[in-house]
This record gives structure tokens, C-alpha cells and sequence, in this order.
């Protein structure tokens, strides 16, 4: 694989080899949110107990760590446009590590929820520049397939992070998986400092001060089908993060699985991420960005209605749940990986800005939608079921509306 260069020097040269394995360690980059958030989900019922805490008290670990990926992204993104990717990023996984270890230490849910929030303000510089750096190397459709291959990467994450949690949780405790996230990022630091170059040279940088950064934003979220584009991603995503807030009760304590085969499930679901990745990425050449961006928007949309009639009626028990969210988080790999590089390519000079609107936009509805889980909760699937048929709609709305057309 070689990158999409346009004028020499003005996108850093990879060999074929060095691309590879930089989509390998930008893949490891990305996986910062889904560690933080697959491998304790097993735990949350144990964690809730141990802690003397609420079912939504607990459910609003998730909420602050969604709440400080999205604002930090925000806080990240522009920044690296004016000074570069790598000092950012191996500051912001030096505060992950740091939170991480403080979270294991962690004695009452209050303090948990915040060290959430500050673990992922530094799990975001991970995220959000790490697809920033994919736009400083590749264009188009090519960074449509580089970002389904980083996906496909980073789709590992999740598949063994449950198993992982699950097991740790076994054996140990829900302290014991924070260790775990510690180390994670003690790994990613060292990958950094040893592989990972900076992307956007200095003659290449915006000269932007805050006001100028702001106005980025504005020109990003006045643009039609850019916003489009993020608003249909962002919608789509937090059906995922209500998957997240909902499944751990849903599946062990109303369909009686075992903790340490919640993974199992929800690997269910990843294996459809990374194998919808892999297509996307064969795929894309020959039908283009915009057009399989729509197909699978369209797609979650059925699967979410589906699944909201199999709550209400009980239809097909556990299976009836599983299927319909199966179809739709494997289809969000497709519609991510589409709608980040066309997003991108309308702003290719600000693209950690661009990055970071995607992200915090992601974040701050799927806050909202894990929060809706856990109000609504009444001791059945219906408020997962519920969230997630929304979230469908509303990306569906999104689309056609904003994006129905490529400008």
C-alpha cells in the first residue's frame, strides 16, 4: 500500500511497508475508547454491588467517559492542527495512564465517575489523532480504505476485551481490569515513542489562535454534507454506546448469562464490525464512499425497528435481541469508516479539527443515549430497544436530508 501523495513533500512519504505498520499501530490508537469501555461492561453489575451504588450511578461511568472522549477530542483535534500530532497524542496517553491506575485505586462511585471523565480526556488524544493522521497521509477513497483497515485493527479491541473483563472479573475483581487498562496504555506510550513519526510537518500547520479554531468549526458545521455526514455517524454510533449501557443487565440479569461469557455476545457483534470492515475496504474502489455510507444507514435503520417489535413482543427470547443488533453494529463499520474520509476530504486542511467535530459530536449523543438507557430502564430490553430504534431513525434522517447527494 502506498499513500496518496498530491505535491512532493507535502504528505510525508511512507514505503509500503512502513504504511502497513503504521495502519497497525493508528489501528492500536484508535482501540483507546473501546478498551476503556468493552472490558469493564462484564463488571458493571459486580461493581454496582461492590460499590453500594445504583444501577444508574454506575451507568454514569459510562456517561462521564463518554462525556470527557467527546470534549476532549474537541480540545485535541484543533490543537494538533496548529501544533502537531505527536506531542498531543503522548501527552494525552501519559494522562491515561496515570487516571487508569487512579480509577483501580478508586473507592466510592463519585470518584470513579470523575477519573472516568480524565481517563478519557486522555484516551481522546488517541482516538481523535490517530484518523487525523490517516488524512495526512492518504485521500479519497483511499483513506476510505485505510480507515476500514484501522477499523478492521482496531475491531480486536472490543472482540477481546469482554473475554478479557470477563475473566479478570473471574479471577480477580473490577479493580484487577483498570490494572489491565494501565498496562494497555504503558504499551501504547512505548509504540508511540518508537514508532510513530510526526505526521504534520511545520509548513503544513495552521497559524490559527482560538478564535480562529472556533471558526473552523463554524465553517465545518455550516457545511451541508460534511455535517451530514458527522450527524448520520454521530446518531448511528450512540446506538452502540446504548448497546454498552444496556447489554451488561439486559443479557446477565434478565436472560441469566454467565459474566464471563458476556463476551461471547458481544463478540457476536464485533466479528460483524471487522468482517463488514474487510468489505468495505474491497468494496469501496468499485461503488465509492457515499454510496455504501447510504446502504448501510439505511440498513441500521430496518435492524433498529426489528428490534424494538422483538422487545415489545418478546419475540424469539435472546435470539431476537442478539440478531437484530448484530445487523446493526456490524453495519457502523461501514458507515464510520465512509463517512469520516468523505467528511475529511471537504476539509483536508483541518482535518484534526474535522476529526475532533466527529468525535465530540459521537460522544456527546452517545452520553446522552447511555444515560436514556439507564432512566428508562424497567427491568426488560424495552429501553435498549427503544434508544437504539431512535438512534437508527435519527441517522437515517441525517443521511437523507444532508447527504443526499455527495456536495
Amino acid at each position: 500500500m502506498t499513500p496518496s501523495l498530491t505535491e512532493p513533500g507535502e504528505t510525508p512519504y511512507l514505503s509500503p511497508k512502513q504504511a502497513r505498520g503504521l495502519i497497525l499501530i493508528l489501528g492500536v490508537l484508535t482501540a483507546f475508547g473501546p478498551m476503556s469501555i468493552d472490558m469493564y461492561l462484564p463488571s458493571l453489575p459486580a461493581m454496582a454491588e461492590d460499590l453500594k451504588a445504583p444501577i444508574s450511578g454506575v451507568q454514569m461511568t459510562l456517561s462521564s467517559f463518554f462525556i470527557g472522549m467527546g470534549l476532549g477530542q474537541m480540545f485535541f483535534g484543533p490543537l494538533s492542527d496548529r501544533f502537531g500530532r505527536r506531542p498531543l497524542l503522548l501527552v494525552g496517553i501519559v494522562l491515561y495512564i496515570i487516571t487508569s491506575a487512579l480509577c483501580a485505586l478508586s473507592s466510592g462511585i463519585e470518584a470513579l465517575i470523575g477519573l472516568r471523565f480524565l481517563q478519557a480526556l486522555g484516551g481522546s488524544a488517541a482516538s481523535v489523532l490517530a484518523r487525523a493522521m490517516v488524512r495526512d497521509f492518504f485521500s479519497g477513497d483511499e483513506a476510505a480504505r485505510v480507515m476500514s483497515l484501522i477499523m478492521l485493527v482496531m475491531g480486536a479491541a472490543p472482540l477481546l476485551a469482554p473475554f478479557i473483563g470477563g475473566y479478570v472479573l473471574l479471577w480477580f475483581d473490577w479493580r484487577a481490569i483498570f490494572w489491565v487498562l494501565t498496562g494497555f496504555g504503558l504499551l501504547s506510550l512505548v509504540l508511540t515513542l518508537i514508532f510513530v513519526r510526526e505526521s504534520l510537518s511545520a509548513e503544513r500547520r495552521t497559524r490559527h489562535g482560538l478564535v480562529g479554531m472556533l471558526g473552523v468549526y463554524g465553517r465545518v458545521l455550516s457545511h451541508r454534507s460534511a455535517m451530514g455526514y458527522l450527524l448520520a455517524n454521530a446518531t448511528a454510533y450512540s446506538g452502540m454506546f446504548a448497546y454498552f449501557a444496556g447489554s451488561p443487565f439486559v443479557f446477565i440479569e434478565i436472560y441469566n448469562v454467565a459474566a464471563e461469557d458476556y463476551g461471547y455476545l458481544f463478540a457476536c457483534n464485533v466479528i460483524a464490525l471487522m468482517s463488514v470492515s474487510l468489505l468495505n475496504a474491497r468494496l469501496v474502489g468499485r461503488l465509492g464512499a457515499h454510496r455504501l455510507f447510504v446502504s448501510a444507514v439505511r440498513i441500521i435503520a430496518v435492524a433498529g425497528v426489528v428490534l424494538l417489535v422483538n422487545a415489545i413482543t418478546g419475540f424469539g427470547g435472546l435470539p431476537g435481541i442478539v440478531i437484530p443488533l448484530f445487523i446493526y453494529v456490524g453495519s457502523l463499520s461501514m458507515i464510520g469508516a465512509n463517512a469520516m474520509a468523505m467528511a475529511l476530504d471537504r476539509f483536508p486542511q483541518a482535518a484534526g479539527s474535522v476529526s475532533a467535530l466527529s468525535g465530540g459530536l459521537m460522544f456527546a449523543v452517545g452520553a446522552l443515549s447511555a444515560s436514556a438507557v439507564g432512566v428508562f430502564h424497567d427491568g426488560s430490553a424495552l429501553a435498549i430497544a427503544a434508544v437504539i430504534t431512535a438512534t437508527g431513525l435519527a441517522s437515517l434522517a441525517a443521511q437523507a436530508y444532508l447527504t443526499g447527494t455527495k456536495d
